[in-house]
């Protein structure tokens, strides 16, 4: 592992030098003003398209690095008449006459904007997938975009890994949930794609976000109208599997110069199916285990809001957004007891366990916005938010002899399982120009307090009885208070410094009540734990970009990943008659020392390497008890190190588009439980593989071809796991005018989207395979209607924003 951090190392010291021309000049007002802050263009002359933006010093000037060739510069300012260069040619170095801008009319006609979003954009930072106008995203869920998504690993029980990493922290519109695991998994598979405008997969993220999620952040933004007027839009869905599924949504926009009030609906129902085999040889006896799983989906998802534009500088908001989710579970199939000296079937499980569910999940924000272009900047946010999770599991077991006739004993339970999550929390961030840089300082307060009543019954003909000693209350309380500080400068010599420190101080107290059994006696237990610790993430980056076309950055940060409320609970839960899991008081939090190079060339070819060591790492670890049952608990491995590499190109040449990436990572466990079979030593090496292909045919027609390819990998650090990938297809037709859209997609073409794994701890081996639903057909049709114009200053003023915010992040890509 030395050797591979020196070569890290060295790979940082690497320098690189081509040969460019410096362009230069200055801009001022119709006074002769020099003017600071305002967005410079360097355009290709042959086709307009955009080399490299810039932003004036405070007096007026502005600098490119180019290449030979011929160019001409944009100059746009808010409430400035954009003004263009003539066109010049680079051969040595160039120095522009000033440019100077006129005051813009006060009346301004009304301007169109039609624009396609990339499928996927690279930047130092993070990756965006923009699912919106992506032909085959159409009728996926979360999950299932997330599983498509460059870098992202799901597993068999739906837990979600990046980059060889499992601690990342999902994000919706730039707020963490607080779920994990199972019901994070159920909550992603409710939010369907009609919902959802970008995937944003932030590796390298600065002070400004919580530290938590070692891998890094998903974030999943909704969508927002913001065109002026009133528009809006709606959309249907048919989706063919194994069952039929629909969806349809509308969303609502009205918005002038001073209020914009939006609102969405999006609806769906549908039915899957999974199939599931495992094999677990554990003392003498050998379980085989066939299930299928459907699994039930009725949705509601909305979101509506208001901003109120006060002046030119400060924008209140209010946001209201949840999700209303019905979801039925079946899983059925038998388990063959096999006796492994003879080979003979001893008895045989078979056991339909149904659970119907209730998710609702409800968000509400209070916002205040001040800003100055170029200048202050002050964003405020309250929040509160709930879950509302209910469980009916009803779980017959039904034991039979060999000849799979003869009943030999029965039992049956039903598993109440309320649970409710309620958060609070209050967020300000401060940004502000600062000795020729950018400063940015902001704290948070987060309270999330879950409360889960675990009860479960023995069912008899009579009627049902509560076992206490089977039941439990689990309730669990997180405080975390944090502040940061955040600087990046650019510096003249060519490059650009970032760095910051964020503190969070937690505060968190889980109480386990319930009954046991003592000499006959049953008397309750209280199993109260605390937690206070504080701790420091610094975060820092160096972005070398005196060649505009061939960048550089260096980054470092910390992050950390404490156990979900779920993992905490000591209590012992039976998923069925022979497994069961349990959670770890001990378990502590997981610490994760990250060090990147990115280099991008000529704004299209990305390379990003990293290295990152972690500590405490969690892991889910199989165990005994009784000898033929098992466990499952989570345990802090001792070590990880993970060397990653992604590599990603997009290429366009008139009808045709192509976009690869590739994401490989070596991985090294290190972990003793006790010696023995109880020791994990794994050097894994894995690597996926994504590429998209678009074929534009004449103004109307698109197509998609997509494909994903998994190499073997180990997840939870024990269980190695094989290849799979998938081919998809889609074809788009717009109609109506270019209002309406007609999509027709097929995805895993070739049923290759099959997972499978084995893994060998503490005297039990086990293998399984299993399949979702992936192959199906789905076809959308969408319009949109009303106004469509961008109007007035204050959109004029939100464009340039905008760009000013593109050349401040292409003159140093930083992490954020």
């Amino acid at each position: 592992m030395r050797k591979l951090f020196s070569a890290f190392l060295s790979l940082i010291l690497l320098a690189f030098s081509s040969q460019s021309q410096k362009v230069s000049g200055v801009v001022k007002d119709e006074n002769g003003r020099e003017m600071e802050k305002t967005t410079v263009s360097l355009l290709r002359a042959k086709d307009s398209s955009v080399v490299k933006l810039a932003l004036t010093s405070t007096n007026g000037q502005f600098s490119f690095q180019s290449e030979s060739g011929k160019y001409l510069v944009s100059v746009s300012h808010v409430g400035y008449t954009t003004q263009y260069s003539k066109i010049f040619e680079v051969a040595g170095p160039v120095e522009l006459p000033a440019i100077q801008l006129a005051k813009a009319s006060s009346s301004l006609q009304g301007v169109t904007v039609t624009s396609q979003k990339p499928m996927i954009e690279v930047k130092a930072d993070k990756t965006i997938l923009n699912v919106e106008g992506t032909i085959n995203a159409t009728g996926n869920d979360a999950l299932e975009l997330l599983r498509k998504s460059p870098g992202v690993m799901i597993d068999k029980d739906d837990n979600i890994s990046l980059a060889g990493k499992n601690g990342v922290q999902i994000y919706v519109d730039g707020k963490p949930t607080p779920l994990s695991g199972t019901d994070l998994a159920n909550y992603l598979k409710s939010m369907q794609s009609a919902q959802i405008e970008a995937i944003e997969i932030i590796t390298n993220p600065s002070a400004k976000y919580e530290a938590a999620g070692n891998a890094g952040i998903i974030n999943i933004k909704l969508k927002k109208n913001k065109s002026f007027g009133t528009n809006g839009s709606v959309n249907l869905g048919y989706v063919q599997g194994v069952y039929p599924k629909f969806n349809g949504g509308l969303a609502l926009n009205y918005r002038n110069k001073k209020v914009n009030v939006f609102g969405n609906y999006n609806y769906n129902n549908g039915k899957n199916l999974m199939q599931f085999t495992a094999k677990k040889e554990q003392f003498d006896t050998l379980f085989d285990q066939s299930n299928k799983i459907r699994f039930k989906n009725n949705t509601h998802g909305f979101k509506g809001g208001l901003d109120y534009f006060i002046n030119a500088k400060s924008t209140i908001g209010a946001v209201v957004s949840g999700n209303l989710a019905n979801n039925d579970f079946t899983t059925a199939g038998p388990m063959y007891f096999i006796y492994m000296p003879t080979n003979q079937v001893s008895r045989i499980l078979k056991a339909t366990n149904t659970n119907d569910m209730t998710r609702n999940n409800v968000n509400t924000n209070l916002n205040y916005r001040y800003a100055v272009t170029g200048g202050t900047e002050l964003n405020i946010d309250a929040d509160y938010g709930f879950f509302r999770i209910r469980s009916d599991q009803f779980q017959p077991n039904y034991y039979y002899q060999p000849d799979g006739v003869t009943e030999i004993s029965r039992v049956i339970y039903n598993m109440l399982s309320p649970t409710d999550i309620n958060l609070f929390s209050f967020k300000t961030d401060y940004e502000q120009n600062y000795k020729g840089g950018r400063l940015g300082i902001g704290g948070k307060i987060g309270i999330v307090n879950t409360d889960n009543d675990f009860k479960r019954y023995d069912v008899y003909t009579s009627g049902k009885v509560l076992d206490t000693l089977k039941s439990n209350r689990f309730k669990y309380n997180e405080n975390i208070n944090a502040l940061y500080v955040n600087y990046n400068k650019q510096m003249k010599k060519g490059f650009m410094l970032q760095f910051g420190l964020r503190a969070e101080n937690t505060h968190s107290k889980g109480t386990s009540t319930g009954f046991k059994k003592i000499n006959s006696n049953y008397v309750t237990y209280d199993s109260t734990f605390k937690r206070d610790y504080t701790d420091l993430f610094p975060s820092a980056s160096v972005t070398f970009n005196k060649n505009p076309m061939n960048q550089w950055t260096i980054s470092y940060s910390r992050r950390i990943d404490r156990p979900a409320y779920q993992d905490l609970n000591p209590f012992e839960f039976k998923l069925n008659e022979y497994t069961y899991m349990k959670g770890n008081t001990l378990l502590r939090p997981q610490y994760t020392n990250s060090f990147g190079v990115t280099n991008i060339y000529k704004y299209k070819l990305t390379t990003v390497l990293n290295y990152s060591h972690v500590k405490d790492i969690f892991a889910q670890i199989p165990d005994t008890i009784d000898k033929t049952k098992g466990f499952l608990t989570k345990k802090n491995l001792a070590t990880q190190d993970i060397v990653a590499l992604n590599i990603s190109y997009p290429f366009q040449y008139k009808w045709y588009g192509f976009f690869a990436t590739m994401n490989a990572n070596y991985s090294h466990y290190v972990a003793d439980f006790g010696g023995g079979t109880r020791k994990v030593d794994q050097n894994v090496f894995a690597f996926t593989y994504f590429m998209q292909n678009t074929f534009k045919f004449g103004k109307t027609w698109t197509a998609e071809l997509s494909g994903l390819f998994l190499s073997p990998s180990v997840w939870q650090g024990v269980i190695k796991t094989g290849t799979m990938g998938n081919i998809d297809i889609g074809l788009q037709k717009t109609i109506l005018k270019g209002k309406g859209n007609v999509k027709l997609a097929m995805s895993d073409v070739f049923k290759t989207m099959k997972w499978s794994g084995s893994s060998d701890f503490a005297g039990v081996h086990s293998t399984f395979k299993g399949h979702g639903e992936q192959q199906q057909i789905k076809l959308n049709f969408s319009y949109r209607f009303g106004s469509s114009q961008v109007k007035g200053s204050r959109q004029r003023q939100s464009g340039l924003e905008d760009e000013r915010k593109r050349a401040e992040n292409s003159q140093g890509m930083m992490g954020q």
